[in-house]
């Protein structure tokens, strides 16, 4: 069954990635791309809150690794895996916000990508964060 963004109150025009079944049981969390600047989303639910009903440090950590992947593979198929990531919170996002990542890629190697991005909720800032991703090619 697919996973629509309109039935989680996320705009139609982002899509789901397909294939990563933790992704799909945190979030689920979509995305659009803009060029090679991934722009993502997901509506923060009861499960994804702490007991003081803001969204989970953890689930935005992994919202952000969501977002910071997705600028590493150009949102294309290529396979990736994190190698650091840091993170910064600057804000709490609640329950029922819609919280959406944009990211951008600082440098690109043949082998690494060095990515940042930032999650917002409206116009603030909730959380930045920086990454190093490897580009993972298929042996031959």
């Amino acid at each position: 069954m697919a996973i629509k963004p309109e039935d989680y109150d996320v705009p139609s025009h982002y899509r789901h990635w397909v294939g990563d079944k933790a992704e799909d049981h945190i979030g689920p969390f979509f995305f659009t791309m803009e060029g090679e600047r991934p722009h993502t989303a997901f509506r923060a639910a009861a499960h994804h809150c702490n007991g003081h009903d803001s969204v989970h440090g953890g689930v935005l950590m992994a919202f952000a690794d969501y977002t910071l992947c997705l600028g590493a593979n150009g949102g294309e198929s290529e396979s990736v895996v994190t190698v650091s990531c840091n993170s910064e919170f600057t804000a709490p996002a609640f329950k029922g916000a819609l919280i959406h990542g944009r990211g951008e890629v600082v440098r690109r190697g043949a082998s690494m990508v060095f990515v940042r991005c930032e999650l917002m909720v409206e116009d603030s800032v909730v959380l930045m964060a920086s990454a190093v991703i490897k580009r993972i090619r298929k042996r031959e």
